[in-house]
């Protein structure tokens, strides 16, 4: 069979499918089956097994208990009381909200590991008090979502997740190879943010009290422990990714019902009905993508792509600098989750055949997916932060520009210096 027909099926039949509107899931499913029958390997019971094989893994069990954690955290009033912490400490500094947004997601993504979530907490809350002290709407948009997607990188990560099980990559390895550049993205986002200050007229606040900053920080106590005991567990081997995402759902809900008694019996329901609907989303593209990953497989397409850019195997970094241009195309148009699933086996045998680090490029691969959640048309992030705002999608790709800038220079600069992410990666192992 022609490899390159079964390239041409692949890419066109998802390109259609996409373009009618199917969900991903049915794109992934339905592309799938068209290559087996293009390969003649047409078997309803092969491609129901795959269909199963594809949510048939324990470390997977991560993903559900993590996204309960997120809302149970939005719920339960975990998310509020570090924005309030944070701006408490640096609300008063001119433009301090800015600042307030790029804490609150560094804090946020050591708990949730869902872009969704803390982009949609961090919308809710901090884009109505913006436009009360006169922010600009677009550059603050921009800015919330940019701050959104910082916790697909700090551990816990459901993306390094779905990438550890899918190409049987140590989990543990990659959270801890997360850190680093997370905080790097933390501290791009304060830079370019105080490089837009200088374009904008926003007064300074009054000071709180030191003794009602503490105040605040006392309240925010048991949010802040949630990070310690979660990646401080993994860290120590208390427990594996997979138990920490327990512990964290089950740390969440006590803390919801007990401590800041801010959510009903009643509340649990929905709270439960939408982190299920999320998880059955999130697991229905593992399944479909099985599918279509076994027929890519079968047809020998790795092979294909490793003939291509089999010249670059010689030079690693400037392999690496090809598969993140490739990336950064193929993040227009798919989201994180289906990127992962789809391409990731894909390219990661070529990476290790050059010599490149398994889980230092499943960082690099996590982040560049990372970055194309707020790169338009798709954008799923900016369309949260649209949503929540109630504003038109192309003011949130307005003011996302120079943040946009700041993730694609410090992905430039992991590429040429790998050692920013391997060197702390073999310490903290």
């Amino acid at each position: 069979m022609n490899q390159g027909l079964v390239a041409i099926v692949f890419v066109l039949g998802m390109l259609a499918f996409m373009g009618i509107g199917m969900p991903m899931a049915f794109a992934l499913v339905l592309t799938g089956a068209s290559m087996a029958w293009v390969l003649d390997f047409w078997d309803t019971q092969l491609l129901a097994q795959n269909l199963v094989a594809g949510v048939d893994s324990f470390p997977l069990l991560a993903v559900p208990f993590f996204i309960l954690a997120g809302e149970l955290m939005n719920a339960g009033g975990i998310s509020r009381r570090i924005i309030t912490m944070a701006q408490a400490w640096v609300g008063h500094i001119r433009g301090g909200l800015g600042f307030v947004t790029i804490g609150a997601a560094i804090l946020m993504a050591s708990m949730s590991g869902s872009a969704l979530a803390d982009t949609a907490a961090l919308a809710t809350i901090l884009l109505p008090m913006m436009r009360t002290h006169g922010y600009p709407m677009s550059t603050s948009a921009g800015l919330i979502a940019s701050g959104g997607i910082i916790a697909p990188i700090i551990p816990p990560s459901m993306p390094f997740i779905i990438y550890g099980v899918t190409t049987n990559t140590s989990i543990s390895a990659l959270f801890m190879s997360g850190i680093v550049p997370g905080l790097m993205m933390g501290v791009g986002l304060i830079v370019a943010w105080k490089l837009e200050l200088r374009k904008l007229s926003l007064p300074a606040g009054i000071p709180l009290p030191f003794a009602g900053r503490i105040r605040e920080t006392v309240k925010a106590f048991w949010a802040l422990l949630m990070p310690i005991i979660i990646i401080g567990g993994m860290k120590t081997g208390i427990f594996t990714p997979t138990e920490a995402a327990v512990v964290a759902a089950f740390y969440a809900l006590v803390i919801a019902f007990f401590v800041h008694r801010e959510m009903k019996l009643t509340d649990l329901h929905g709270v439960l009905v939408r982190a299920a609907k999320t998880t059955a989303v999130v697991m229905f593209l593992c399944a479909g993508a099985q599918v279509a990953s076994y027929m890519i497989t079968l047809a020998d397409l790795p092979g294909t792509l490793s003939g291509w850019l089999g010249p670059l195997i010689e030079h690693p970094k400037l392999l690496m600098g090809v598969m993140m241009l490739i990336l950064i195309m193929i993040g227009t148009a798919l989201d994180l989750t289906p990127t992962i699933l789809i391409i990731a086996p894909v390219m990661l045998p070529i990476a290790v055949k050059a010599g490149i680090d398994p889980v230092y490029f499943g960082l690099m691969f996590i982040l560049n997916g990372s970055i194309g959640l707020i790169t338009p048309p798709v954008g799923t992030v900016l369309n949260v932060v649209a949503s929540v705002g109630r504003m038109q999608l192309y003011e949130v790709v307005k003011g996302v520009k120079p943040f946009l800038i700041t993730y694609t220079l410090i992905l430039l600069l992991l590429v040429i210096f790998p050692q920013i992410v391997t060197a702390p990666m073999v310490w903290m192992r």
